[in-house]
């Protein structure tokens, strides 16, 4: 098998198993946002990519797509459920969005996690080369740095966090919280969205290990009764800018949002939603705030539409399929109290886009609202600051995304608060064409300071601090 200098281990290969015109298997380039995040850094090394294929059972032999040699890892169904359905997305997840959903807590889900971690850490290291680096992502895979550290102690370990990391306090409800610290800390690096992030892994290193931290810094005990250190610390992560704002100076794009504005009826003012159907979205919220101006007579259906695209997501999951039947539901009342036979108070759209019909929305749309109740990032505030190079439009932004800590010159709110939510997104829609202007300037000129790229080098670079380190 061949080596690789430096080994991505994410919860999925960054392709989708696909048929081809002639009705053979194919592979095509995965859309989400990790992927588009790591492309960029992949195609400038040589490199590898540890992850489960996309189906249970899929048994695939390691291949090359793409200049990236790609290590597929089986999962059946049964670890499917368990370790993702289950412990990443039943336990973690919600704990790590401040319990906005009840976490549940099964041994035997845990038992999954433990199992399949191992199987990426065996699979990642096979696959890099002598003093490589490996870099693990995200919540699905917490013990793998540590168990690559066992295996493979010559290597270099960054790990980056893509979601939220609680405060102490919800975090010491995890029965397995000392195990899941340990494997966290096998990483040299440890990378969050937010200072705040940072923060709350290191206060519960020192309430559950009792080690020591300075600033970014964590002294490691080791059982030869020398210490090691590592560092946790914030790298916001990004877009890759240029190519979005590229998609927006293609004529054919900018002609369809035209034509979407057409489509909805030539309203005053478009607001948008973009979201994974998911219960730290805040989509329910952003419904009863936008139902309730209607209901004050402050907006008119013919004057101003809301668009909601709510990608499917975690359909097997019983608190997704809930969370649409409610959020439907909520579409019907409003609709059917509010819509006339030339205008809709709020296009629904429960379903996935190419990324052209993505810019083409965020050209057309005058307010952009994005009111998570906990999100580790949020790129989609800042997809939406990128495309709008003649900075027109207003971005309504939770301060509960890591996206505001950048972004200050959005409208920040509380989501929680719905009184305060309406009168911000009055704000926006009557927001004077300079004060616009003054600030998607600031915004953009903070996204593409910050670019993907940009956050893929400083964490590459700290990670080479250590491996230069070690060689001396």
């Amino acid at each position: 098998m061949p080596k690789a200098d430096l080994v991505v281990v994410a919860n999925r290969l960054p392709v989708d198993r696909i048929q081809d015109e002639s009705g053979q298997p194919a592979w095509r380039r995965s859309p989400g946002g990790l992927v588009t995040a790591l492309e960029q850094v992949m195609q400038k090394v040589d490199g590898a990519w540890v992850g489960w294929a996309g189906k249970p059972g899929l048994q695939v032999d390691p291949f090359d797509f793409e200049g990236t040699h790609l290590v597929p890892v089986e999962l059946s169904e049964e670890e499917l459920e368990d370790y993702y359905e289950g412990f990443a997305n039943g336990t973690i997840w919600p704990l790590y969005h401040d319990v906005i959903a009840t976490p549940v807590y099964k041994r035997r889900w845990w038992d999954a996690y433990v199992r399949v971690n191992r199987r990426f850490a065996e699979a990642a290291a096979e696959v890099v080369d002598e003093g490589g680096f490996v870099w693990v992502q995200d919540y699905q895979l917490q013990l793998v740095p540590q168990m690559l550290r066992e295996l493979r102690p010559d290597v270099v370990i960054g790990y980056f966090h893509h979601i939220p990391f609680p405060a102490y306090g919800l975090y010491a409800q995890l029965p397995w919280r000392r195990q899941v610290v340990e494997g966290l800390l096998g990483a040299d690096v440890i990378g969050f969205q937010r200072a705040a992030d940072a923060g709350n892994f290191q206060r519960s290193v020192r309430r559950i290990l009792r080690y020591g931290t300075k600033r970014e810094s964590i002294t490691i005990p080791q059982p030869d009764g020398t210490a090691r250190t590592a560092i946790a610390k914030p790298y916001p992560i990004s877009i890759d800018a240029q190519s979005f704002i590229e998609l927006a100076q293609d004529p054919a794009i900018r002609a369809r949002a035209v034509e979407i504005r057409e489509q909805l009826g030539n309203p005053s003012k478009i607001l948008l939603g973009v979201d994974r159907l998911d219960y730290t979205k805040g989509i329910r919220h952003r419904l009863k705030a936008f139902g309730e101006l209607l209901d004050d007579g402050r907006v008119e259906v013919g004057d101003v539409t809301l668009v909601q695209v709510a990608s499917p997501s975690r359909p097997g999951v019983e608190a997704y399929q809930e969370l649409r039947d409610e959020i439907e539901l909520t579409v019907g009342r409003i609709n059917g109290d509010y819509d006339t036979i030339h205008h809709t108070a709020i296009r629904y759209l429960h379903q996935g886009f190419p990324r052209e019909e993505m810019v083409a929305l965020y050209l057309a749309a005058d307010v952009m609202l994005v009111t998570a109740l906990r999100d580790g990032m949020n790129l989609v505030a800042k997809e939406y600051v990128a495309v709008h190079a003649d900075n027109r439009g207003v971005l309504v932004l939770s301060e509960f995304t890591g996206a505001a800590d950048e972004l200050t010159s959005a409208l920040l709110i509380n989501p929680h608060d719905i009184g305060g939510m309406k009168d911000t997104i009055m704000r926006a829609i009557e927001m004077p064409v300079a004060e616009q202007s003054r600030r998607m300037r600031s915004m953009r000129r903070r996204v593409l300071e910050n670019d993907v790229e940009r956050w893929g080098r400083r964490f590459l670079a700290d990670l080479e601090t250590f491996r230069d380190s070690r060689r001396r």
